[in-house]
């Protein structure tokens, strides 16, 4: 598969490329700076220079896609005018390039609470609306095989391969930045994902084994 992943060198998109480049994938990441591209090309990726957020069309990078991944973000320095076009922007720009050039597949990485966002209090309140509004135009999108993947608390530690995922939402607990690249990587070959929108955590379940019982 030709696989997109828009936040090419985001700490997941870059765990991401990597595994999906092992698999044998053509793994390409969308970035804005050309100073990137070594750290891509160091995991076996291919990068792609583009401006997420100022570019008025996507569809150039997602061209010859089998699937795109949305695992960008604005950053927790960014103000709220950067999460609506980042956060949001960004992915309805990659949802649009996707149906314009006949790509199916679009899995979305979101985020805890982005269904209630005034309970995630004042600091978090626009990144959380953002995301919300952004999976909602995701989902409503005719043309997309969507999946919305809500990770937890994002830790450095090594993967385990073992999972937590639930339809439920409201759930808190911590996951590793390995696990989450490998769910995303599975989800673009496991059916039972398309139109789903789970919450995902460390536990003790394989993460093939817990995608497959979505």
């Amino acid at each position: 598969m030709d696989i997109l992943v828009a936040g090419g060198h985001g700490q997941v998109a870059l765990r991401l490329l990597k595994l999906l480049a092992a698999e044998g994938h053509t793994a390409r990441g969308l970035i804005r700076k050309p100073a990137h591209a070594a750290d891509l090309q160091a995991v076996g990726a291919v990068p792609v220079i583009g401006d997420l957020e100022n570019d008025e069309s996507l569809a150039p990078y997602v061209k010859g896609a089998d699937a795109v991944v949305f695992a960008a973000g604005a950053g927790p320095g960014s103000g709220p005018a950067r999460k609506r076009t980042v956060d949001l922007g960004g992915a309805i720009k990659l949802a649009d390039a996707a149906v314009e050039e006949g790509v199916r597949r679009y899995v979305m990485v979101s985020s805890i609470g982005a269904q209630d966002p005034a309970a995630g209090g004042e600091a978090m309140r626009a990144y959380l609306e953002a995301k919300g509004e952004a999976d909602a135009y995701v989902t409503a999108r005719a043309g997309l095989d969507w999946t919305i993947v809500r990770p937890g608390g994002l830790t450095d530690e090594p993967g385990t391969g073992l999972v937590t995922v639930s339809r439920e939402l409201g759930g808190r607990a911590s996951v590793t930045r390995d696990d989450v690249a490998a769910v995303i990587a599975a989800c673009l070959t496991t059916p039972s994902t398309i139109g789903v929108t789970f919450e995902l955590f460390g536990g003790s379940t394989p993460i093939d084994e817990a995608l497959r019982a979505l």
